[in-house]
């Protein structure tokens, strides 16, 4: 075991006025106790100069080199508000604030959204010349707009059809199914998993539509309760449940110069999940990347926008465990011929260069770094950042590759969690970080001298007003014996190493997640530092089966959820047994969705370690959980047996010591309350006691307001169970 140095030491919590958190703070704390940032901060192409949000959200500001960083207004929200009311007369513009969702298009325009009460515009203004050049609407009921980019028309859903405007009001119906289970355009196609963000594409050309068309209707219908009615109604969901039928989805192209529609001839299975969709820059090909049900195959196919027919396939990746495309392909600027692919075929995720025939160019990949985000090209077009993980997962850092020499340079230095861009011509860094000890820095760095100029130096948001407890990162070794995970504790306030204090052991555990990062209070939420200042040691690590750590990390609970996950909490368990603080005999755990099937897992299999847990939204038996996420961990329930067996938690309700409160929303489409019902049956057959609690009207997670409501359950449930 090793201890990072890197301790948060705060403030006295006798300093005059300070006190601890409330209950309402643990929902909404992070907006009163924010570290001073600057708002949508974007480099302006072409220019030494980074535009932002002033305080206000009134202003759109900039600062440039040749100033020496100094704040010059660049539009206000009265001025735009003007040209905007000019543009349309027949609209009631009232801004509340300048849009925060701008974007420069180019250096002299910016694009945005504006919803009125009649209709939803997709904006561009031109800052050089003060009046909108562009306002093309879509219906005020629409969703998932998907705009031209020569705003000559706007494609957009009403219930699952597809519409498209053009800029002269014209609707095109595109698609008028009326089947239940026929779908068109939706981003919720395979449930959002495989990076999918969007169900539309327009071509370079703006003149074809590419979208997803899902049939659902062999789906088998979940009902969910609906309460506010006299008499309780249903509301039913198509939900693919692990080894059942799944979805069936194509690509479809539409033609908007002369309305005919072409089908991809992506093939057979029916039930393979089509990604990665890209359209060629010359408008004549589409890209997808095909992946069949068992997710341990994918081909890269190209296919012709003529006619729908598959080209070629350009390469493939096949895997042991599973293969999870998570991105769509990125053109080179200047090369038409050569795109960036992302994969972590070979251990970790990296960059790929490769040309519209398959060939591989160059791998740009760094040593065993993980591209965690891709950022912009250079003007010149032959460099491209991206954010990268470092420090064993806790960091992220900028990074530069060159696409010809594959040369890697890291941008920025301090450790933490950097969110940097670096300017067009690449002079400048544009930085905001944080880490255990900085609530927020932002700063520019002039990239060949190094020097530094501090545009916000965040100070701690609690001094004077909140007690902030001590936190501290510790290094344990994983089950596997060698493996370092990062754990994060906890302290009460006034903590005495010579006392003993209860613990809240609070988990995840889940596959792209990562609890314990090197950002302010180690990404510990407030819940997490309200229980600690009520006298808990709070506890969290994150186990293999998580994110930022390679393929090896994430792929070592495969068939078999849970059971390296546990083994690796039992080495945080172990840490804190060995600390003469910790009281064992008062020890929680809590955890929500994969962290209520981690808690629920725990308090039978390891039923002697925990006297009370409680379990949020838990997945109980992995045959109750969809296709898309749950097969690809867990492979179908007639192919493994064993291991869905091993998983369950139904037949080892038995097991069940301590107290558990189950919570669960009733109309959660993620995880069907159906788990948490089965647990409890279980639980009344074995003669076991189990509370349990439901939200009538919320979902996966419970928000708003009654979140607090959720927190002070929580709370007072350990408090009667660990406190007397």
């Amino acid at each position: 075991m090793k201890k990072l140095t890197l301790l948060l030491l705060l403030a006295s919590s006798m300093a005059y006025g300070q006190r601890n958190l409330n209950i309402e703070e643990t929902v909404f704390g992070p907006r009163t106790y924010a570290p001073a940032n600057i708002v949508n901060s974007n480099w302006i192409p072409n220019s030494n100069n980074f535009s932002y949000l002033d305080k206000s959200y009134q202003n759109l500001v900039q600062k440039t080199a040749s100033s020496n960083w100094s704040e010059q207004i660049l539009l206000s929200k009265a001025d735009l508000q003007t040209a905007l009311q000019t543009k349309l007369p027949n609209e009631q513009i009232n801004l509340s604030y300048f849009p925060i969702d701008y974007k420069w298009e180019n250096a002299n325009t910016i694009n945005f959204t504006l919803s009125t009460k009649q209709n939803q515009y997709y904006i561009a203004y031109d800052i050089k010349n003060k009046t909108v050049a562009h306002a093309i609407s879509s219906d005020v009921n629409g969703t998932n707009q998907e705009y031209a980019g020569d705003y000559s028309k706007v494609a957009f859903l009403i219930g699952n059809n597809i519409n498209i405007k053009n800029a002269d009001g014209k609707l095109i119906t595109v698609t008028d199914d009326t089947t239940d289970g026929i779908v068109n355009g939706s981003d919720y196609t395979h449930r959002q998993e495989f990076g999918i963000k969007k169900g539309m594409w327009w071509n370079s050309q703006n003149d074809k539509l590419l979208y997803y068309r899902k049939d659902e209707t062999m789906v088998t219908k979940y009902p969910l309760i609906q309460w506010d009615t006299r008499t309780a109604s249903v509301k039913d969901i198509r939900y693919p449940m692990a080894g059942m039928k799944s979805e069936e989805v194509t690509l479809v192209i539409y033609d908007t110069k002369n309305g005919q529609k072409i089908t991809l001839a992506t093939g057979e299975s029916k039930e393979q999940f089509l990604t990665q969709v890209t359209w060629d820059p010359s408008g004549a090909f589409i890209y997808v990347g095909v992946l069949n049900r068992e997710q341990n195959h994918l081909k890269l196919n190209k296919y012709s926008a003529q006619d729908g027919s598959l080209v070629k396939t350009l390469f493939e990746e096949t895997a042991t465990t599973w293969v999870e495309p998570q991105t769509d392909l990125v053109f080179l600027p200047n090369n038409p011929k050569q795109f960036l692919y992302q994969s972590d075929k070979e251990g970790f995720n990296q960059l790929y260069l490769y040309d519209t025939d398959g060939k591989l160019v160059k791998k740009l990949g760094y040593e065993n770094l993980i591209v965690h985000e891709l950022g912009d090209f250079s003007s010149k077009g032959d460099k491209i950042t991206y954010t990268g993980v470092t420090n064993n997962g806790l960091d992220r850092q900028l990074f530069e590759v060159d696409l010809k020499s594959g040369k890697t340079t890291q941008l920025t230095q301090d450790t933490g969690t950097h969110q940097a861009k670096l300017n067009g011509d690449g002079t400048y860094v544009l930085d905001q970080y944080s880490n255990l000890t900085t609530p927020n820095v932002v700063q520019v760095k002039a990239v060949k001298s190094g020097k530094i100029d501090k545009v916000i130096t965040a100070e701690n948001p609690f001094l004077g007003k909140i007690n902030p407890p001590k936190i501290e990162f510790i290094t344990l070794t994983s089950a596997d014996g060698v493996t370092p995970l990062t754990g994060r504790i906890i302290y009460p306030n006034d903590f005495d190493p010579n006392k003993k204090y209860p613990v809240m052991y609070y988990l995840y555990g889940g596959s792209h997640s990562q609890l314990v990062s090197n950002k302010w209070l180690g990404a510990a939420g407030y819940f997490d530092l309200y229980m600690a200042q009520q006298g808990y040691i709070v506890f969290t690590m994150d186990n293999r089966g998580t994110d930022a750590r390679g393929r090896a990390f994430s792929t070592a609970t495969h068939r078999q959820l849970g059971q390296a996950e546990m083994a690796d909490q039992m080495k945080g368990i172990e840490y804190l047994k060995s600390k003469s603080f910790v009281d064992q005999g008062k020890m929680g755990i809590f955890g929500w969705s994969f962290g209520g099937f981690m808690t629920t897992s725990f308090m039978v299999h390891h039923n002697d370690i925990f006297k009370a847990a409680v379990a949020g939204g838990p997945v109980i038996d992995w045959k109750y959980y969809e296709v898309m996420y749950g097969e690809r961990y867990m492979d179908m329930p007639q192919e493994n047996a064993e291991g869905y067996k091993l998983t369950s938690l139904i037949d080892k309700a038995d097991q069940l010591k301590g107290d558990l409160l189950i919570i669960h929303g009733a109309q959660d489409p993620v995880v069907v309350q159906q788990n948490s019902m089965e647990f409890v049956e279980a639980c009344i057959k074995a003669g076991k006691q189990v509370d349990y609690f439901l939200y009538p009207t919320h979902e996966h997670n419970v928000s708003g307001k009654d979140r607090i409501h959720m927190y002070e359950k929580i709370a007072k449930y350990f408090d009667l169970h660990l406190k007397k």
